[in-house]
């Protein structure tokens, strides 16, 4: 008996108001409703979903009789279903109990419900960590397929769901992975691959979903299975199909390599890889049409269902009736039962009846069949139907479909407007009214962002707007459009990434990052416009910057600049941005080269402001060096320039950099007026950024100056500022700074966790100059504590990078910790003292003094190893032997010390 027609049944019901656990265990098992799984000593027991809603159901209502009326509603909300249904159910969860060995069991009320007799325990405990998006629309049917999958993951480690796009294939995915959710301690992951073009950038992108940081001189791989080597979790790879041998590639590192990772993939073909599992996802069941079924028996197909679900999206008053029944069977057949299908042909329940798009895919739509084929059917059935959704179009929206398959990640009506119009479009109303007509028709999708609106495409339909534009022959102009228009955005919004508005600015640029792409891409293909390329980049080099795309960064310019010899003015421009991302990954020889190249470019060009900046990055690099002396007289030539240009930014940049080196000197009084009037400047400017930076180096002086509640002030604020434009590459740098305040305090459990952020920070960066500062500072702090094993472990690995990356001033620091580390751990005075000569002729060199407490402390270690030695002159022979040792000897016998 259906349950539509079934007299109310009469139970012992009772209405509660009381809210119900999401988790519940009894003995062995725990159930969580909010992932739909039940795992036995935290293994999944494979009862479904229905029968996880079913027994959730009756746990929450313990030793209490539940009529069946209350748990089909509870486990088929909405959906006409047969009472066999819930017996099939129940059999399940008792089979499942019996298997547990669990002490609960279910008991039948004849005629009337069941009862879960036995103990229940609420567990809140969180969910499996995971990035899996929340559902806009919900999940129809499938039932099978889910089963089906999920048993076969329990003994797959890579499966891979196949079909037609359109086909419903990301949707089963991310339905299957929430049950995953209950099996994996470390979390499911879904990694979206439809938007990326560049197979290069396969495992790269699988990082970042992850969160996995860049290394410099290690690929994306090795990065990613290091960091899963000892994990558990399931990787879902989303769209696998254009950049499959790439996929292929990193499926087959992971799987060999970490034994705790399980890959669901989604594409049109298999992978490829050995120990694969193919699942072929089938459209959904259509009504048969060898037999005439009844209105209830319609109703209870899955893609009826679907189909009538998604008419009331467009259209909330429609409903399935007696008249149409035949037509929307008739619809759900001739589409196949592919998802996609029958949501834009139920798109168009707003403007047709079901019996007039029935009579239009008579018209229109037909299976391709017969003679050589070389794409699946379904593809070719999903094609022809973008081809009937596209032919009932007026001529305005399938020109503004085409065009809009340039954008990538999405656009704004804005960017329609300045891309899109042209005949026949004629101005920005007509783009508006056309788009709003695609958004109708389900061809476009629109999504509310704050307070702005952004479209995209689904990825089927802009890929066959992207080979319809490709075939028209337009496609050169659309993306020159495309690329014109990123770089009208970028340079508008450039200015306002130092202004007062900064972090709105940086949101909105990042917003567009996939569009930036595919403009780049774009400007290096065959006939793209290079020169706007290299503007584009050089505009957009601050978001890639703060936001900690420094790899991608230099990508793009090496692209850029390798292709583009001529001595142009966005070369130089190109160059000085380049350079500034090798510099931060530690490649000082490049960075040098280009900011050469790039001051040589302007100077002949007479391009002062170009001029000031690259001498200003000369003289970082000089300062990150530790030739102090050098970086000082190209901060003064670079702050001559600047001031004669009223430059005011590079003016507050360059007096916040002599004012580090005043500190550098041990010059505070100086180098405390030089960060205040950096300050007062950026503060004029409304440069949160530039504020943030003057506060922090401040802050370092001021706690210099004895001033520890002005310093803190003044890091807190910087750290707040650096937080809130996601600047992370700024807050590492003051997390070390409070580091050093609480160090030099004596407060070592405050400072210990500020370091440990910020070399992560600084990892996830790839900026090894101040990784290796990291680690020193973790090193200071465990010879404090008398853990001098680990204080050397730590120098060791700073030396190793501060010497990679020629780091003078770095280099002394760490000669002094091993030093010291060689006579606490094998009381080796004599080859400490060595190491101390060494160091103290490498600051004499750079010109650095160490700051007073710093001195002290060092003073005080030499003392001790002096007197321990109990033999002044031999003391006084190594430190005279250090004087003379080249560095790299210095080095080398550093970091080999325990076999001296």
């Amino acid at each position: 008996m259906l349950r539509a027609v079934r007299s109310r049944i009469v139970g012992v019901e009772r209405s509660r108001a009381q809210p119900v656990s999401d988790i519940l265990a009894f003995g062995r098992l725990r159930l969580d409703a909010r992932t739909f799984s039940l795992t036995l000593d935290g293994q999944p027991t494979g009862l479904g979903p229905r029968g996880v809603r079913v027994l959730h159901t009756l746990a929450a209502r313990a030793n209490e009789y539940v009529s069946k009326e209350h748990l089909l509603e509870a486990a088929w909300p909405g959906v006409i279903v047969e009472e066999a249904n819930l017996s099939v159910q129940i059999s399940s969860i008792r089979k499942v109990l019996a298997q547990a060995g669990a002490t609960v069991r279910i008991e039948t009320l004849a005629r009337r419900g069941y009862r879960f007799v036995g103990a229940v325990s609420s567990d809140d405990a969180p969910a499996a960590p995971h990035n899996l998006p929340q559902a806009l629309t919900s999940f129809i049917g499938r039932e099978r397929e889910v089963d089906e999958i999920e048993r076969l993951f329990e003994h797959a480690r890579l499966l891979t769901l196949i079909g037609a796009g359109g086909a419903g294939k990301t949707r089963l995915a991310l339905r299957v992975a929430i049950d995953l959710l209950g099996t994996r301690p470390d979390g499911v992951w879904l990694t979206e691959l439809a938007a990326l073009a560049d197979a290069d950038r396969v495992a790269q992108t699988v990082a970042i979903s992850l969160g996995v940081a860049e290394h410099p001189g290690k690929s994306a791989t090795d990065a990613l299975t290091e960091h899963l080597a000892q994990r558990r979790l399931v990787l879902i790879l989303d769209n696998a199909e254009h950049l499959r041998a790439a996929c292929a590639a990193l499926v087959h590192a992971l799987l060999r390599r970490c034994s705790g990772v399980a890959v669901l993939a989604t594409s049109r073909e298999p992978l490829g890889v050995a120990g694969e599992v193919v699942y072929r996802v089938p459209p959904m069941p259509v009504p048969d049409a060898k037999r005439d079924p009844t209105l209830a028996e319609i109703a209870q197909v899955e893609s009826v269902r679907l189909f009538v679900e998604r008419a009331r999206l467009h259209l909330p008053a429609f409903e399935m009736t007696a008249e149409n029944a035949a037509a929307i069977a008739s619809i759900c057949r001739r589409l196949d039962g592919i998802p996609l299908s029958l949501e834009l042909a139920a798109a168009r329940v707003r403007s047709m009846t079901v019996e007039e798009i029935d009579g239009r895919l008579d018209q229109r739509f037909r299976l391709l069949t017969g003679g050589a084929r070389t794409a699946l059917p379904r593809q070719q059935t999903l094609r022809s139907l973008i081809d009937w959704s596209v032919g009932l179009l007026g001529e305005a929206e399938r020109v503004l479909l085409l065009r809009s398959s340039v954008f990538a990640g999405g656009w704004t009506l804005e960017s329609a407007e300045r891309v899109c119009a042209g005949a026949p479009i004629a101005d920005a109303t007509a783009v508006d009214e056309t788009l709003a007509a695609l958004v109708d028709k389900s061809l476009v999708v629109a999504e509310s962002r704050g307070r702005a609106t952004r479209f995209n495409l689904l990825e089927t339909v802009r890929q066959y707007a992207r080979a319809a534009l490709d075939e028209s022959g337009e496609a050169p102009r659309w993306r020159f459009r495309h690329l014109e228009h990123c770089l009208e955005v970028v340079e508008a919004a450039e200015p306002h990434l130092t202004g007062s508005e900064q972090q709105t600015w940086f949101d909105r640029l990042e917003a567009e990052h996939d569009n930036v792409r595919a403009a780049l891409a774009w400007s290096l293909s065959p006939g793209g416009d290079l020169e706007s390329g290299l503007r584009l980049a050089a505009a957009f080099w601050r978001v890639w910057l703060v936001r900690g795309f420094v790899s991608e960064a230099r990508d793009w310019f090496s692209k850029l600049l390798a292709a583009s010899p001529a001595r142009t003015r966005g070369r130089a421009t190109a160059l000085l941005r380049s350079g500034t991302f090798a510099q931060h990954q530690g490649e000082y020889p490049a960075a040098q080269a280009m900011f050469e190249e790039s001051l040589a470019i302007s100077r002949q060009r007479d391009e002062h402001r170009a001029v000031g900046a690259a001498l200003n990055n000369l003289g970082t690099l000089a300062y990150l060096q530790g030739d102090y002396r050098r970086a000082r007289e190209l901060y003064d030539e670079s702050l001559v320039v600047r001031r004669e240009l009223a430059d005011l930014p590079g003016i507050a940049a360059c007096l916040n950099n002599l004012g580090n080196l005043a500190f550098l000197r041990g010059d505070y009084a100086a180098a405390r007026a030089l960060h205040e009037e950096s300050l007062a400047t950026e503060r004029r400017l409304g440069n949160r950024w530039g504020i943030a930076t003057s506060l922090q180096s401040l802050g370092m002086t001021l706690a210099e100056q004895g001033d520890i509640a002005g310093a803190g002030a003044a890091l807190e604020e910087s750290l707040a500022m650096h937080r809130e434009l996601g600047s992370r590459q700024g807050i590492g740098y003051t997390l070390t700074s409070l580091g050093n305040l609480a160090c030099d305090q004596g407060d070592y459990a405050t400072a210990q966790p500020l370091y440990e952020e910020s070399l992560a920070v600084h990892r996830e960066l790839g900026d090894r100059e101040c990784v290796a500062a990291a680690l020193h500072n973790l090193g200071v702090i465990a010879a404090e504590q008398g853990r001098y094993a680990a204080a050397r472990s730590l120098d060791e690995e700073a030396l190793a990078i501060r010497s990679a990356i020629d780091d003078r001033r770095g280099i002394a620091w760490s000669l002094e910790a091993l030093a010291y580390a060689a006579w606490t751990v094998d009381g080796k005075a004599t080859l400490a003292a060595r190491l101390w000569g060494v160091a103290a002729r490498l600051r004499d060199e750079v010109g650095y003094a160490l700051p007073p407490r710093d001195r002290a402390r060092c003073d005080r270690r030499i003392a001790a190893a002096r007197a321990a030695l109990a033999d002044d002159e031999a003391f006084e022979r190594a430190w005279h032997e250090g004087l003379a040792t080249p560095l790299t000897e210095a080095v080398e016998l550093a970091l080999r010390w325990r076999t001296a």
